[in-house]
């Protein structure tokens, strides 16, 4: 008897201490409100330098997990801006919402902001529900490889290639020596094979609210945010605000989940990150310049 006593009055004064500290708690943390997380996820796909980590499974883990197991919410939101980049790490974040949402139960709404395309649209396939708005562009369902090459110009300098290696193909395609017709063939078929995976995925997820023949849908194009509503690659038009109030009410919550930050606003290192590796070297610079070349040249890709 006097340890169901003891344990009441326990509660009592658990209950006493949240009603005093209720009025200073974070509105999302005060109870009896719709919850819905949202995590941010912009930025090329895979391009990752130790001054700029690029958007990868290692650097969005965590504010995912974190967002999926957050108490009481109705849902996970999702923005994304981005213009693709990395096949396997699009499709690793992808994979891990999709796992995140089944083992917590949770419905997972998608806001493409200003680009969703290629490994950008992949991740928002991970969606329940996609929206945009209607200047977005989404889709851009297709792979691309892209090169340079330098054989006649170190023919003019007068620079000879010397490249030993032990392989038939070791050498493939590079830069510095003459395309092969046998090479670039070789490149093509893998493509078409990461291509056909990537149909799959856009076909599993959005099932038949597809409309319009696969040949248009996954040729590799893109559109406006409201073609691609009328394609079925969107649900509808919508921002996160308006969206999430007509549907969870006007008292709704939407805490932002970002990812830890260290000193200086660095990220702090993810899976198979260690301290030494965000720390800027002088040989980072030629690496950071050809990054940003990269990245500028698949955001202009999409006119932005």
């Amino acid at each position: 008897m006097a340890e169901q006593n003891m344990f009441e009055h326990l509660q009592q004064l658990f209950a006493s201490a949240r009603a005093a500290l209720r009025p200073i708690l974070p509105k999302w943390l005060r109870g009896g409100v719709p919850i819905v997380p949202v995590v941010r996820l912009a930025g090329v796909i895979g391009f990752s330098t130790p001054l700029k980590p690029g958007l990868t499974l290692a650097t969005v883990a965590r504010p995912l997990e974190r967002a999926f197991k957050m108490r009481h919410a109705r849902a996970v939101a999702l923005l994304i801006n981005s213009p693709g980049g990395s096949p396997v790490q699009s499709h690793l974040i992808y994979r891990r919402i999709r796992q995140l949402a089944a083992e917590n139960t949770r419905p997972v709404i998608v806001f493409a902001e200003d680009v969703a395309a290629s490994g950008g649209y992949m991740i928002a396939c991970a969606g329940d529900e996609i929206f945009c708005d209607p200047s977005s562009i989404l889709g851009s369902i297709g792979v691309v490889g892209s090169s340079f090459g330098f054989p006649k110009l170190m023919e003019k300098l007068g620079v000879e290639r010397r490249l030993y290696v032990s392989g038939e193909h070791k050498a493939m395609l590079d830069p510095f020596l003459p395309e092969k017709a046998e090479d670039v063939e070789r490149l093509k078929a893998l493509q078409q094979e990461i291509h056909q995976d990537f149909i799959g995925l856009v076909k599993r997820s959005r099932g038949a609210r597809l409309k319009g023949p696969e040949k248009t849908l996954f040729s590799g194009e893109y559109w406006s945010g409201s073609k691609a509503v009328d394609l079925g690659l969107a649900d509808g038009i919508g921002d996160l605000r308006t969206t999430l109030r007509t549907r969870f009410g006007d008292d709704v919550v939407t805490p932002l989940v970002a990812p830890a930050r260290g000193w200086f606003g660095r990220l702090q290192p993810g899976v198979g990150r260690t301290d030494l590796d965000d720390l800027p070297r002088a040989a980072d610079f030629a690496e950071e310049v050809i990054s940003a070349l990269e990245t500028r040249a698949l955001w202009a890709r999409y006119g932005l």
